[in-house]
């Protein structure tokens, strides 16, 4: 596939609905890089204020302790978009972001980002909804962090995997099987208490690996184990 055929914007959620002549602008205002797996995009603190719209590939949203320890915010896939609170704020970047594969992405500048929200209200409304869902689930991950146990917030991200992988009736098909070291850095924990909870569920017939899929048997059981610590 050629570069020309690849170096689009027509794939990107935030701005279905714009008429081939407005998309063209931005996709010349645009410069289209590629990454390679686990190369870093942007840089926590750092000053820039472009935004990114993600053509093919995954990118994970990321912020390090003091020991250097990864904290997974967010996995994002091609179609989304990353980097607006800068470009909306002036403000250095709050996360860093890094390629889960190859990728390619374009960054736009924050003048025609901040143009394109001024002079067009349904995607300036999409991309506060796509802030509202960042702040509920900041706000959620907050309340796990401070009030679950660990094996809890494994419980906690399994569940949200899940509910996100529905297949039939009250089972839940997550493929590929996500790696321990994902979930231990998500629910801000060791990849050896994921391995243990994982276990005490699969003895629970809760879970099941089969090949390269994780198989939620009884979602709801799931639900009630998260719910009954949460206190909801």
């Amino acid at each position: 596939m050629s570069a020309q055929e690849t170096e689009n914007l027509s794939g990107i959620d935030l701005l279905e609905g714009l008429d081939a002549g407005a998309l063209k602008k931005l996709e010349e205002a645009c410069s289209f890089r590629r990454y390679t797996a686990q190369e870093q995009i942007i840089d926590r603190q750092s000053d820039s204020t472009d935004v990114f719209f993600i053509i093919s590939g995954d990118v994970r949203v990321v912020n390090y302790s003091l020991s250097g320890r990864e904290i997974a915010l967010d996995d994002m896939p091609a179609g989304a978009y990353f980097g607006e609170l800068a470009a909306l704020d002036g403000q250095p970047r709050s996360a860093s972001v890094m390629a889960l594969s190859d990728c390619l992405v374009a960054a736009l500048p924050q003048e025609q980002f901040l143009g394109l929200l001024e002079h067009n209200a349904p995607i300036a409304l999409k991309a506060m909804k796509s802030l509202a869902r960042v702040v509920r689930t900041s706000t959620d991950r907050i309340m796990d962090l401070s009030t679950l146990a660990a094996n809890n917030r494994v419980q906690a991200d399994l569940l949200r995997l899940a509910k996100a992988c529905m297949s039939e009736g009250n089972t839940a098909e997550i493929s590929p099987i996500p790696m321990h070291s994902d979930i231990a850095s998500r629910a801000s924990t060791t990849r050896e208490t994921v391995a243990r909870v994982l276990n005490d569920l699969a003895r629970r017939d809760v879970v099941e690996r089969q090949k390269e899929t994780l198989v939620v048997l009884d979602v709801e059981q799931l639900s009630d184990m998260v719910e009954e610590v949460r206190g909801e």
